[in-house]
């Protein structure tokens, strides 16, 4: 980290090693006590950097890929609420990250680079965190989050921060780990931010990458497409 970064700052930002493997980060997790949630129990960050960033997001981003970035956030606000407490800081961070996870996937950025999606994306987001004020550790650590937000695997750490999207994104995309979050959550959060068909939105979106770009990262991901289309746990909220 660098120098001029501060003990209070580095958790809030989510600089801290977890396992990249779920199977390990999830160890200590109650199987039996699902996340439940409400949208409307939810007091969001207003920071001027925050309402900046969501008009942003919602003005870049497709309606169903702002809707899965949003159901993202509250997914990932259930999961900290129920199982990780101890990450509560870095929830702005998070909230930053979320938004913008997925700028690599509008077509003027997927047409408009040879890099991998999540890398653009993350390059773009840095950018546009700086530009608005936001710090320097704290910009690293949102592209940082979204570099990593789609390399699952076994091996190696990632950020607390990477740890959280990662779980949050393949909930809504693949519906891993159901056991995390409650189907009352879900209900509430899918009719706030619908998900109008986004499970063949988003498989449509990868399979583009991938022939566009076949040297990128959504290739290191076996079987992601077929995964994200067979998403039985979302299939009821799909329409």
């Amino acid at each position: 980290m660098s120098g001029g970064t501060s003990n209070t700052e580095m958790p809030a930002n989510g600089w801290a090693a977890v396992p990249r493997s779920f199977t390990e980060s999830l160890a200590d997790v109650n199987k039996e006590k699902e996340a439940e949630l409400s949208v409307e129990d939810v007091t969001l960050p207003d920071s001027e950097v925050a309402k900046r960033t969501y008009e942003f997001a919602k003005e870049q981003l497709s309606e169903k890929t702002f809707n899965h970035s949003m159901r993202v956030v509250y997914y990932g606000y259930a999961i900290v609420q129920t199982h990780f407490p101890h990450l509560s800081p870095l929830l702005e961070t998070y909230y930053l990250t979320c938004l913008l996870h997925d700028l690599g996937t509008t077509a003027e950025n997927l047409h408009g680079t040879h890099m991998s999606f999540e890398f653009y994306g993350a390059f773009k987001a840095l950018n546009f965190l700086r530009e608005n004020g936001v710090s320097k550790d704290q910009a690293e650590a949102v592209s940082e989050a979204i570099i990593r937000h789609a390399d699952l695997g076994e091996t190696g750490a990632l950020t607390s921060l990477g740890m959280l999207i990662q779980l949050s994104t393949v909930f809504d995309n693949v519906g891993l780990n159901p056991h995390l979050i409650a189907a009352s959550t879900i209900e509430n959060v899918v009719s706030a931010f619908p998900r109008k068909q986004w499970s063949s939105c988003f498989a449509e979106a990868m399979t583009q990458e991938m022939e566009l770009k076949p040297w990128c990262h959504t290739t290191a991901n076996e079987g992601f497409v077929e995964a994200v289309l067979g998403n039985t746990l979302m299939e009821p909220y799909d329409d």
